[in-house]
C-alpha cells in the first residue's frame, strides 16, 4: 500500500462519518449522502497530489464535500435548496410577500444566487443551508471568523438588491 492509499484510508476512518453528516443534512437523503461521501474521497484520492498541506486533511476533504454536495444541489435539487436559505426570512429582512414571491418561483432565486460572487454563494450554502456555526464555517472555508461574518452580512445584502430587483421587474415590467 503506497502512501496515497494508507493517507485516504486513515482520513476515511477519521472523518467520513463527520463528513456523510454534513453531507446528509444538506441532501436529506442518506442514500445519496453515503454517495457523495464515497465521491469526496474518490475525488480526494485523484487529487491527493494537489493537496498542499497548508490546511489539515479534515478541512480539504471537507472542501471536497461542500463542492460536490453543493454540484449535485445545483443539479439535483435547486428548489428545495433555495426554499432552505430562506427559512429564515427575518434576516434577509424580506417581506412574507417578498418571500413568497420568490419561493413561488425559484428560478428567480436560483438565478439571484448564481450571479452572486462564490465566496458569497459558499457562505450562505455553509451557514443557512447546513447550518454550520461561524466558527465551523471559518474552519471549512479556511479564513477567520470575522471574514465570515462580513461575507454572510455583505452576502445577504447582495442577494436581497438582486432579488428586490427581480421582484420589482416582474411587479412592474
Amino acid at each position: 500500500m503506497d502512501k496515497r492509499e494508507s493517507e485516504i484510508e486513515q482520513w476515511y476512518r477519521q472523518y467520513h462519518q463527520t463528513i456523510y453528516k454534513y453531507i446528509v443534512v444538506l441532501v436529506k437523503d442518506p442514500q445519496q449522502a453515503e454517495d457523495l461521501t464515497h465521491e469526496t474521497f474518490v475525488k480526494a484520492y485523484k487529487n491527493f497530489d494537489r493537496f498542499r498541506r497548508d490546511s489539515s486533511p479534515k478541512t480539504w476533504l471537507f472542501r471536497i464535500a461542500h463542492n460536490v454536495t453543493v454540484d449535485y444541489i445545483r443539479k439535483m435539487k435547486p428548489i428545495q435548496l433555495f426554499k432552505e436559505v430562506f427559512r429564515n426570512k427575518g434576516e434577509q429582512g424580506l417581506s412574507a410577500e417578498e418571500i413568497f414571491i420568490i419561493k413561488e418561483n425559484s428560478e428567480e432565486l436560483f438565478v439571484a444566487l448564481s450571479e452572486l460572487k462564490d465566496s458569497y454563494k459558499q457562505v450562505i450554502l455553509l451557514r443557512k443551508v447546513k447550518g454550520f456555526s461561524i466558527e465551523e464555517t471559518a474552519l471549512i472555508l479556511n479564513c477567520s471568523e470575522s471574514k465570515v461574518k462580513a461575507t454572510m452580512f455583505r452576502a445577504l445584502k447582495a442577494l436581497k438588491e438582486k432579488l428586490k430587483k427581480e421582484v420589482t421587474f416582474y411587479e412592474y415590467g
